[in-house]
């Protein structure tokens, strides 16, 4: 891949970022520099690692759902200020 002014220029405008030359050129030695960390990995003897999709196991976090009894319309309502004929009473929606 070819790293020059105009790479950086295309991500930035991608980014809706404004950069000005010296910006543009210390970008254009920071993205090479990082490609070459990455390419290092290409390097790095995975043959006999086995894949793993997830490397931290996932736990379901959810409480089990259970069946409790629910309060009554009375009670529901019981400290509304704005209830009209059962219901809460919100704004009207234009």
């Amino acid at each position: 891949m070819n790293i020059d002014t105009s790479l950086i220029e295309n991500v930035a405008s991608l980014a809706r970022l404004e950069l000005k030359d010296p910006e543009k050129k210390k970008f254009v030695e920071d993205f090479k520099e990082i490609l070459k960390a990455f390419s290092e990995l290409d390097n790095a003897d995975v043959k006999d690692v086995k894949m793993s999709v997830q490397p931290i196991e996932m736990q379901d976090s959810m409480r089990e759902d259970l069946k409790e009894e629910s309060l009554s319309q009375k009670e529901a309502l019981k400290n509304a200020k704005h209830k009209k004929d059962g219901y809460f009473k919100g704004p009207r929606a234009v």
